[in-house]
């Protein structure tokens, strides 16, 4: 199992252009922050984790080849804007690229890209096939996931475990049910956007102690605003086994 980190970041705080912080102005590339999204690849299936709005990027920078699926967390736009450019793999591989979400995910896709489920679709439209999925163990090709619900305030969200290994982002709680799924975890990779209070997200000390009750042999801190500080700073506060996640990171498991 590898998972490869296409994004760590977020779209919540103030744009790059207009910020003075030292995140935003950084020049060490983990400070370089996309919006969230992963690939899971094992056994020569790739999964790809949300598109945001830096997907093509994303894409041409990790040099991606195919897909075989894509699986949504939620229907935020900071997970889903880049789905138009899924077009490309539909040309490269001939293919209708399968959506996998809740039905919540689904219906919010329909309404955002009406024109590529529309009745007479306009050439070229990026075509794609929608699968419904359920709090409920499933397969996409060689690969076997358990869903991990999770509370973004009041929104359910989906967070994923690919056998000893689990990614979970836009989380605030986490009942204590979804946490058992979640036992006997290599690497768990959790969101923590800054270290303030936020009505929807963890914030890093809250990460840190859902960390310590799941007892992973290693944990990734993911989805970071630029509030949460400079990598290299951050990472000095973390208990051993915890780490800071940034773009371009691979795991195996």
């Amino acid at each position: 199992m590898k998972l490869t980190f296409l994004g760590t970041g977020t779209s919540q705080g103030i744009p790059v252009i207009a910020c003075d912080c030292e995140v935003c102005h950084s020049l060490d590339f983990h400070d370089q922050r996309l919006r969230s999204s992963v690939i899971v690849e094992q056994n020569g299936t790739n999964i790809l984790i949300d598109t945001g709005p830096d997907f093509r990027q994303q894409m041409l920078t990790n040099r991606i080849k195919s897909l075989d699926a894509v699986l949504y967390t939620h229907e935020h736009k900071d997970h889903t804007a880049g789905l138009d450019d899924i077009r490309s793999f539909n040309f490269k591989q001939k293919i209708d690229m399968p959506l996998y979400g809740r039905p919540s995910v689904l219906d919010q896709l329909k309404r955002d890209y009406a024109y590529m489920f529309a009745e007479s679709k306009y050439p070229g439209v990026a075509s794609v096939i929608l699968n419904e999925i359920e709090n409920k163990p499933f397969t996409i090709g060689e690969i076997e996931i358990q869903p991990i619900e999770v509370m973004h305030h009041k929104l359910p969200v989906y967070g994923y475990r690919f056998g000893d290994m689990a990614y979970i982002t836009d989380a605030k709680t986490v009942s204590a049910p979804e946490r058992e799924k979640l036992k006997g975890l290599d690497v768990l990779v959790i969101n923590a956007l800054q270290k303030k209070p936020h009505i929807s997200h963890l914030t890093l000390d809250e990460a840190i102690e859902f960390i310590a009750d799941i007892q992973p042999k290693r944990a990734f801190i993911t989805h970071l605003s630029h509030y949460m500080g400079l990598h290299r700073d951050v990472q000095n506060e973390l208990p051993e086994n915890v780490y800071l996640a940034y773009d371009g990171l691979i795991l195996k498991g």
